[in-house]
């Protein structure tokens, strides 16, 4: 009996293109995957930036100092800080923080996250003007507000089924507390205002016009270090106020 292996089958048309389109879609995937790993993809997806935790360094520093321990994310009491995930390219593994989902509510002693830090790409900074902020609060939609408007406001300041947290100084400094958990009721909108965690950081300049009709505007000062809470508090969706990230005050 012969041990002659059999001639390799012959494959036909049909199965030669799809064994070719397997190849071209395995290469592609690793291409893919390796240029994300690389940090290539951002900058073909046009990666936003990100809003970094409080104290964070100026940008590319900030990258370059960063180790992606995540000694951040643990320390944060109200879970504001997460990791950029596998598409971030370089910002793999780097905090940031999503105001609209979960502010920084700027409460905790002494900035635990910047304690917990151990390379200094979170700093206090040496003095006052050399901190970076975070951002800085903008009324984007002024149209939309609630308050230009000459609304009041009753009720949850957002839908059930959102999960931010922020610490009531009036019920409770230690614990976080649903923001469903509470409800206002307000003559005129200023939740803006009334939930920043920053004194004299935003205001709601109340005006009258005619009989009665009260209106106000939210007004933003230097003191403000762009933590989110407003975006975060703010009832209308999309918000009217927002952060714009990495927007410092002249001669701060």
């Amino acid at each position: 009996m012969s041990n002659t292996p059999a001639p390799p089958k012959k494959l036909s048309r049909q199965q030669r293109r799809n064994r070719r389109a397997l190849l071209r879609s395995v290469g592609v995937g690793i291409g893919v995957v390796g240029a994300a790993l690389l940090g290539f993809f951002p900058v073909i997806k046009g990666w936003a930036a990100r809003l970094r935790p409080p104290g964070a360094i100026a940008e590319e520093p900030f990258l370059a100092a960063c180790i992606k321990c995540g000694q951040c994310v643990q320390v944060c009491p109200v879970l504001a800080i997460k990791l950029g995930d596998l598409d971030e390219g370089f910002g793999v593994g780097v905090p940031y923080i999503d105001a609209r989902s979960q502010a920084c509510d700027f409460s905790c002693d002494a900035v635990q996250c910047v304690l917990a830090c151990p390379t200094g790409a979170l700093s206090h900074g040496i003095d006052a003007k050399e901190q970076v902020k975070m951002g800085r609060a903008r009324l984007s939609r002024p149209d939309a507000c609630h308050a230009r408007q000459g609304q009041g406001f009753k009720g949850k300041a957002r839908k059930k089924g959102f999960k931010g947290l922020h610490r009531y100084p009036e019920i409770d400094r230690w614990t976080p507390i649903p923001v469903t958990e509470i409800e206002y009721d307000l003559d005129l909108c200023d939740l803006c205002a009334r939930e920043c965690p920053i004194e004299g950081a935003i205001t709601v300049e109340r005006s009258l016009f005619g009989i009665g009709e009260l209106t106000g505007t939210p007004v933003v000062f230097d003191k403000c270090v762009g933590c989110g809470m407003c975006e975060m508090m703010c009832p209308i969706d999309p918000p009217a106020i927002v952060i714009d990230l990495r927007e410092p005050w002249e001669g701060a």
